[in-house]
């Protein structure tokens, strides 16, 4: 875990297309996390911590918090499957999407807003269980900004 004096946590960034963020640990160090596209937890980062945050790259993008919880989300839905509330939202947000793409046009302000918002519940949802699950890196507060 990397100590740096100033730098305002957390932190949000896509690392080759894969959701990471850069939190506060307990003791006032860094440490990063990223997105398993085979389980939707987090997966320790901690070497990723200098490129993200001093050399940077085309890899590298930092987002906002929204940007985050979207990207993360969207991986979730397209990448895992199983069964219950939080899996029963996936496919629903992933109706609205091939409804879109049949119809080739954008999503209606409607459209956006309710994807939006089913995303934000299904981050809380999914970090909820990551937390019972004993995920060190799952943050359900991170969706409520």
């Amino acid at each position: 875990m990397s100590r740096v004096t100033g730098l305002v946590l957390p932190r949000f960034f896509s690392y080759y297309e894969s959701p990471v963020k850069l939190v506060e640990t307990s003791d006032g160090g860094v440490a990063g996390w990223r997105l398993s596209w085979d389980t939707g937890g987090w997966q320790p980062a901690n070497s990723l911590i200098d490129k993200l945050l001093f050399v940077g790259g085309d890899e590298i993008d930092e987002i906002t918090r929204d940007e985050f919880v979207w990207r993360t989300e969207q991986d979730r839905g397209r990448n895992l499957r199983g069964e219950g509330p939080v899996f029963a939202l996936y496919e629903t947000v992933q109706a609205i999407e091939e409804t879109i793409r049949q119809e080739r046009r954008y999503p209606t302000p409607h459209e956006q807003a309710l994807i939006k918002g089913i995303r934000r519940r299904t981050f809380v949802m999914f970090e909820e269980q990551l937390q019972r699950a004993g995920d060190p890196g799952a943050d359900p507060t991170i969706a409520a900004s």
